[in-house]
């Protein structure tokens, strides 16, 4: 049985339907298509700031590779100014941090890495960068800022940096002369695997300065 006797009676239906519902199913439409639009435009814009982003990377580690000081760091500079929400803001810094350590400025370099530890997005790149400041604060001997660090980090995110860590933490309980606490940092970082070639080196050296000790 259909519902509607006469093709007239369903024209009439439609006009009816067409009179309570056109507005909001013509509104629809139309927000359907700004949506769809301004996702293609935000896209098509970070896309375009990705690569501006990536030609200005090229740039630095050209500038790195002809030991161009003085134009990594304002690559660096103009990178996490106006690129700071991508990774390579984030590797610049790296970049102009290892310039500092190999003038000798480590304040510097302490500087740099702490901006990238600050503002990556991206956890490898922060765990890298953190590590690469633990080293630059034990060389200012700066050892409990250093331990300070270690223990702040997320434990759950540490994926294989662990016995990086750990080793870390050991080199500065020597630095400290807390040679006990250096032991079991250093046995963690053991066990932990994917440590440095020296770590074995480090933790026999402990044994024999004991030893001496004990002579």
């Amino acid at each position: 049985m259909e519902i509607y006797d006469t093709e007239e009676e369903q024209v009439a239906a439609l006009k009816d339907w067409w009179k309570g519902n056109g507005t909001s199913v013509i509104s629809g439409i139309v927000m359907a298509i700004i949506a769809v639009g301004g996702w293609s435009l935000w896209h098509s814009y970070q896309q375009d700031k990705m690569n501006r982003a990536s030609s200005l990377y090229e740039q630095i580690i050209k500038a790195e590779e002809a030991g161009q000081v003085e134009s990594v760091d304002e690559i660096a500079d103009k990178l996490n100014t106006n690129y700071n929400s991508t990774a390579y803001a984030a590797y610049a810094l790296l970049f102009a941090a290892k310039e500092k350590v190999e003038q000798q400025d480590l304040v510097a370099a302490k500087e740099q890495l702490q901006l990238a530890v600050a503002t990556s997005n991206d956890t490898e790149i922060t765990h890298v960068a953190r590590t690469r400041l633990i080293r630059v604060l034990l060389a200012l001997q700066e050892y409990e800022q250093g331990l300070g660090l270690i223990a702040d980090v997320d434990q759950s995110s540490l994926g294989g940096f662990g016995a990086i860590y750990d080793e870390l933490k050991g080199d500065l309980y020597v630095a400290m002369g807390r040679v006990g606490e250096a032991r079991t940092a250093y046995q963690a970082a053991l066990s932990a695997g994917q440590s440095s070639p020296l770590l074995q080196f480090k933790l026999d050296d402990l044994t024999s300065s004991d030893s001496a000790d004990a002579l």
